[in-house]
């Protein structure tokens, strides 16, 4: 029997070798003569179709959630909605106050203006009247005297009514910007508490319109044939994702993750076989004892096998299901989980084969 030593070859050997390859490779670069590679293209993107069915599937599967986080929303908006309520109330009252406020500095102010006139006009007479006490024959010292002081008495009152006055016009100028500033506050709370009144409406009516979880799931039913059908065309390997020890197309991923998740959750510890290549389906039919690989119906098989091409595993779009290492029977805690509950999560039994579960029962 040869040895795995006797089958390697000698370092300075493989040495040898290598700097035999590597000189003309270098050499061949150095002189431009090797085509390097080219980029490799960017993956396609899924089909239209797969992608509605995730998205569909998501969306049931998420829709608890989704309203769940709609409800508290809906609190905080009518949270909102009640604090701003307050708040206009404030703004409503303090806008009643700065108008009275207003209208008493609007009065004060136009009295103020009137006492100023009548003092000014008092003056004016009172200077007329000094006038003619000086031009007066004979002359009286007393009558001018006394018109003298109702000047000095009027230019005094004048000139307190001139600041009454501006003081006046300072307390209405302030009252005025305060009314203003009190009635921009109302309009301001008054379009806040709308637009947050406005936003509960919003929000009740995307949880009263919001598709139920069994709707979204029928839909993504209805679609998945063809999605299978138009997945098939453009399969690569590339499109698979490894979930919970299982390889399954990136499409069913999130939905098979959440179905083996929820019945662990429900004390259902649940694997699967998942994606297989094309040889391995070929091997499989031969294992299986398939009169023909290529034609022989699946139920000819000692266990049923799709003929190569035909299988939903090559797409990764079918699981061989098992709890507690043991292939499920229709007996199997784990088999009657899923009959409850599996169409929820996308995926529909064979009935020729328990553990056999897809995303079209195929």
């Amino acid at each position: 029997m040869t040895t795995r030593q006797e089958l390697r070859p000698d370092r300075k050997v493989r040495a040898r070798a290598r700097r035999a390859l590597t000189a003309p490779l270098l050499a061949a670069l150095a002189a431009g003569l090797v085509v390097t590679a080219q980029p490799v293209p960017v993956q396609a993107a899924p089909p239209v179709v797969a992608q509605t069915w995730t998205t569909l599937m998501y969306r049931s599967l998420t829709r608890q959630q989704v309203a769940a986080t709609l409800r508290t929303t809906i609190a905080a908006q009518q949270a909102t909605v009640t604090t701003l309520n307050a708040e206009l109330a404030t703004a409503t009252t303090a806008n009643t106050l700065a108008q009275t406020q207003l209208t008493a500095a609007t009065t004060a102010d136009t009295a103020a203006r009137a006492r100023r006139t009548a003092a000014l006009t008092a003056l004016s007479t009172a200077q007329q009247n000094l006038a003619k006490a000086t031009k007066k024959k004979p002359r009286s010292n007393a009558a001018i005297t006394r018109a003298k002081n109702a000047v000095a008495t009027a230019t005094k009152t004048l000139a307190l009514r001139r600041t009454e006055a501006h003081k006046a016009a300072a307390a209405l100028a302030t009252a005025t910007a305060a009314q203003k500033s009190a009635a921009t506050a109302v309009t301001t709370a008054t379009a806040d508490r709308d637009a947050a009144a406005t936003a509960v409406t919003v929000t009740q009516t995307k949880l009263a319109t919001l598709p139920t979880a069994y709707s979204l799931a029928d839909q993504a039913a209805t679609i998945s044939r063809d999605v299978v059908t138009q997945t098939r065309g453009a399969f690569t390997t590339a499109d698979t994702t490894l979930v919970n020890g299982t390889t399954v197309h990136k499409s069913v991923a999130y939905a098979f993750r959440r179905m083996v998740d929820d019945a662990r959750a429900n004390g259902i510890v649940l694997t699967a076989g998942g994606f297989r290549t094309r040889e391995r389906q070929i091997e499989l039919r031969k294992i299986n004892g398939c009169p023909d690989v290529w034609t022989a119906p699946s139920s000819s098989c000692r266990v049923p096998t799709a003929i190569p091409g035909r299988s939903l595993h090559e797409l990764g779009m079918a699981v061989d299901v098992s709890q507690n290492g043991r292939t499920l029977t229709r007996t199997s805690t784990g088999f009657k989980w899923l009959q409850a509950h599996a169409k929820a999560y996308g995926f529909v039994n064979l009935p020729s084969e328990p553990w056999h579960w897809s995303i079209t029962g195929g």
